[in-house]
């Protein structure tokens, strides 16, 4: 089955491929992933799920940081959380949610003028 590319501007999650469509969103997302430490988060959870403690050691920051800059992952769509018991307590594990992100300046040509009848 082949995925539908949306045409509106906004941010679309399509499989495994985020479509990220006009300047307010594609600013939203560049600045998600504009960090090192977004990437390296990023680089560890192409591997697989990941709970935060060992986010954290892995990428040599406070969970609290880490905390922060997944956070910042979640608003773009990238990544999503969930809360699992944990040997002590409840633990945060967060895994990406696209492997793929497509970025359109604008809807595409043809969809867009099929949309207006032409």
């Amino acid at each position: 089955m082949e995925e539908s590319i949306p045409t509106k501007e906004g941010i679309y999650a399509r499989g495994d491929t985020l479509y990220v469509i006009g300047p307010h969103h594609i600013a939203k997302v560049s600045s998600a992933l504009a960090s090192e430490s977004r990437a390296s988060i990023l680089a560890i959870l192409q591997k697989g799920a990941a709970d935060l403690e060992d986010i954290a050691t892995q990428v040599n920051q406070s969970k609290a940081n880490v905390s922060s800059q997944i956070r910042k992952l979640e608003e773009a769509n990238i990544v999503k959380s969930r809360y699992v018991p944990g040997q002590r307590g409840i633990k945060k594990v967060v895994e990406l949610t696209v492997h793929k992100i497509v970025f359109m300046i604008s809807p595409p040509k043809e969809s867009a003028e099929r949309a207006q009848g032409r």
